[in-house]
């Protein structure tokens, strides 16, 4: 795929430019365009990704992509695995029956997932600018300033900081990123060996019993995925290099195993941190540019896809004109403490990790209690994003929760909200939307699968209300969609 390249004068005016063009920001400019804003996506890179790590789609981020209607795009190139052994690399098979039609990780390669969303968001009407780094930003009551790396400046309503960990626009706002810095240091990456196989495997499960963050596998292609820990904490702007692997594998296993012919490598510490604001006026933060942590359970990149389907129809709504006063309040308010509990599990996580006899002893302790499905169950929903409540005040549980791919007259739910609006599902047949149609879908179901009576969903498949009262039920759609049109 060639990017789409769009070059716009200073005065140019767009609804909003996202900064950084990963899978958090392409998702972001995808939801927005949903609702026809104008979007600019500015990348800094002038080339996509280009190394091959694989990262994992959870169960959580599988829904949305159903939801949109991406999943079928998306799983040719992924491969599945069970639901299962994500804490900490504790090997527990996948609790039984969770509540989800996409029970499984989907492994794919970063570059490739990278480039579907952003071939989704320019299919969408997005406009994605490569070579493009932000180095300035002013705002005010009406606009924001953003100045590029050339001089050149472009202004929009609204800017969206999605550019990582070492964010730009986090730094340009002044926003505090505090947390803990990297106190350990791993090595990642996939090549060939010059080790047979089955001495590769003998060797291998001898070491795992004691050194969790080390591993050596095959990665398909004739190649393995090789992880350990590096020798202490660097530049991560150092490059890792095939004889910082070799000197490594030797001092856990006595061996270099005969690496060779890296495809790619990398570093990543465990620092972890979490921005003090996700929004100043109309600058926003999502994704590592609002928080950041260590990979273990594979949380990240799902964590930040997840922040620009809650952020996405918010911005949007007010852009369009109808977002109730407080509605883009609720992003931070919502995603904030998710990012907190996604930082608390990975330190948890970090601390099983250690070869310490303390560590060890936790973590034998907790494999025991895993083998209680409610144990394992708990952990497994927390790592993929189906234990989430928001917070919308008093009422039944499933009120704030996201609302599984039931089955209804027209096929599954997920079908009917590919468009990014909000549903309601009315088993009953005497409610009605009235005049927020031109926000939300109304689905008169009887046969649909619920054991309440009518569901209100918002756009990121939450459930907003539930119940049977018209009356109750505009309050609601006021609530979350604003004023009903004339």
């Amino acid at each position: 795929m060639q990017p789409l390249s769009f070059t716009a004068e200073p005065s140019a005016h767009f609804d909003v430019i996202i900064a950084g063009c990963g899978p958090t920001g392409a998702m972001l400019a995808a939801e927005l365009r949903l609702h026809d804003v104008r979007v600019l996506v500015l990348e800094k890179e002038n080339d996509p990704t280009s190394f091959v790590r694989i990262v994992g789609l959870h169960i959580r981020s599988l829904e949305l992509m159903a939801m949109r209607g991406l999943l079928d795009r998306i799983l040719p190139h992924g491969r599945r695995r069970p639901a299962g052994g994500f804490f900490a690399a504790i090997p527990k098979p996948a609790p039984t029956n969770l509540d989800s039609a996409y029970a499984y990780l989907l492994g794919i390669p970063q570059p490739v997932i990278e480039r579907l969303l952003a071939e989704h968001a320019i299919e969408l009407g997005a406009q994605i600018r490569r070579g493009c780094a932000v180095t300035g930003l002013q705002q005010d009551d009406d606009c924001v300033t953003v100045e590029l790396a050339d001089g050149a400046q472009l202004r929009s309503r609204y800017l969206v900081g999605c550019d990582g960990g070492r964010s730009t626009v986090r730094k340009l706002l002044g926003v505090g990123f505090p947390g803990e810095p990297a106190q350990n240091e791993t090595l990642m990456g996939e090549m060939s060996v010059g080790m047979p196989p089955e001495e590769i495997a003998a060797t291998v499960t001898g070491l795992r019993e004691n050194h969790h963050r080390f591993w050596l596998r095959p990665a398909g292609g004739g190649m393995y995925s090789v992880l350990v820990p590096a020798a202490g904490v660097s530049d991560r702007a150092k490059p890792a290099t095939l004889d910082d692997f070799k000197q490594q594998l030797r001092a856990i296993a006595g061996t270099d195993f005969g690496v060779h012919s890296p495809r790619w490598m990398s570093r990543f510490g465990d620092a972890t941190r979490l921005a003090e604001r996700y929004r100043v006026g109309r600058v926003l933060l999502a994704g590592d540019a609002a928080h950041i942590h260590p990979p273990i359970g594979g949380q990240g990149l799902n964590l930040g896809v997840q922040d620009a389907f809650n952020l996405g129809w918010k911005l949007a709504a007010q852009i369009r004109g109808w977002a109730p006063g407080t509605l883009l309040d609720t992003y931070q308010a919502e995603r904030r403490p998710v990012a907190e509990e996604v930082l608390d599990n990975t330190r948890a996580q970090t601390e099983l990790l250690s070869t310490a006899p303390g560590a060890r002893a936790v973590r034998r302790l907790l494999t025991t209690l895993m083998d209680f499905d409610e144990v394992n169950r708990h952990l497994i929903e927390k790592i993929t994003a189906l234990d989430i409540r928001y917070d919308f005040g008093p009422g039944p549980d499933l009120i704030g929760r996201r609302l599984p791919d039931i089955e209804v007259r027209q096929g599954h739910l997920y079908g009917l909200l590919h468009r990014g609006r909000g549903l309601l599902l009315d088993r009953t047949g005497r409610l009605t939307v009235g005049g927020w149609s031109d926000r939300v879908d109304h689905l008169a179901d009887p046969t649909a699968a619920l054991d309440v009576p009518c569901v209100l969903l918002r756009p990121d498949g939450h459930v907003a209300w539930i119940g049977d009262d018209q009356q109750d039920l505009d309050g609601h759609l006021s609530r979350w969609f604003g004023a009903p049109a004339d």
